[in-house]
């Protein structure tokens, strides 16, 4: 009966480990991409079980314990990146010119959320340049209205459907435009900020539609919106940052699609996960909430926040302008079947990496 038990423990986790293979589209396919780590840890301690109640004796058990081990580093092979004990993708800062500064707070604030408060005291205390908020509906703008003060450029986007977004900054924004990217109701926000120093950055907001049972079936539009706006950026050689909740892991194979194709950096390789998404649920936690950055830039710091009521955990960014400190140092470099699988997930009708706004080129 227990071995009967192990047996059906290691299939399930088996199942659950390869599905992703497959590159269908569906929700429930790609919703395995997310918890790698749960199954890593699930994997490992089945091994434990295997190990300390089967027969050694039983050439079935070797083949378990080979399944199941095969299973653990499979998982642990795409977490992996996101631990101290892989080499930093993004350089530590080496300047204090604080001219050549950005701070930025991605919040998603969970629409039904009514305590503002929390949100803003965070904004209070650790004083970005940018705030971003996802989900922000109109009562949610009444409340972040209250920053205008400090932060006198804004894009405003209330909607009451979860797709709500708001930028508010004290950069000077230039050329910011709202567009609806791939769906009629999901907006993203582009604009150029420029730094104290005067260096103008080019910046994408985020927030494509999850594939769940709740949302939509599949991921095709999601990765849709992630690819045509790495196709891009990947055209541009200015300044660029990336940021919102994209509602993919960190190393799903779109996100990493999304970072061969636009050669954009993401920090928190060599640093940690920095998981944001479920603040209520230690336990089913991964990194929703991104910002990816050109090779322009290095880090100072990255810092997963206080919970404010969300069930979504703020993410703060400091980076540094400091051009030619370091090169692209990403492993992720895209071949012809990646371009062929980036063209493939962008071919939809009407759909062309001409429709993302370049607010460098106000004219295009």
């Amino acid at each position: 009966m227990l071995r009967t038990a192990l047996f059906v423990a290691l299939a399930t986790l088996a199942v659950f480990t390869f599905l992703p293979f497959w590159r269908y589209e569906a929700w429930w396919v790609r919703s395995w991409d997310f918890p790698r780590l749960q199954l890593a840890t699930i994997a490992l301690i089945l091994l434990v079980a295997e190990v300390m109640l089967l027969r050694f004796s039983s050439p079935s058990t070797w083949a378990v314990i080979a399944m199941t081990l095969l299973c653990f580093f499979y998982q642990a092979w795409w977490v992996f990146p996101y631990t101290t004990l892989y080499p930093k993708e993004v350089q530590a800062t080496s300047t204090k010119d604080e001219t050549q500064r950005i701070r930025i707070i991605t919040a998603n604030v969970l629409t039904p959320n009514r305590n503002a408060e929390a949100l803003l005291s965070l904004v209070r205390k650790y004083d970005p340049d940018i705030l971003v908020t996802l989900e922000s509906d109109l009562w949610w703008q009444t409340q972040l209205d209250k920053l205008e003060n400090d932060y006198p450029y804004t894009v405003k986007c209330p909607l009451d459907n979860t797709y709500g977004m708001h930028l508010y900054s004290k950069l000077q924004l230039t050329n910011s435009q709202i567009e609806y990217l791939v769906e009629s109701d999901i907006p993203s926000i582009h604009t150029l900020a420029s730094l104290p120093s005067g260096r103008k950055i080019r910046m994408h907001f985020l927030h494509p539609e999850p594939p769940s049972p709740t949302e939509s079936e599949d991921s095709t539009d999601r990765d849709a919106e992630l690819i045509i706006v790495a196709r891009s950026v990947a055209d541009s050689d200015v300044p660029i940052i990336v940021t919102g909740d994209l509602n993919d892991v960190a190393w799903s194979e779109t996100t990493r699609l999304f970072r061969k194709i636009s050669g954009l950096l993401d920090p928190r390789v060599g640093r940690g996960m920095y998981n944001t998404y479920h603040a209520d649920y230690w336990f089913m936690r991964w990194p929703l909430d991104h910002l990816f950055h050109s090779s322009h830039f290095t880090l100072s710091k990255i810092q997963r926040l206080a919970g404010f009521g969300s069930d979504h955990f703020a993410l703060f960014t400091e980076l540094y302008f400091e051009p030619g400190s370091v090169g692209n140092q990403s492993d992720l470099d895209a071949d012809l079947e990646d371009w062929s699988w980036a063209r493939e997930k962008t071919d939809i009708p009407g759909l062309n990496k001409r429709a993302v706004p370049e607010p460098e080129n106000p004219q295009l």
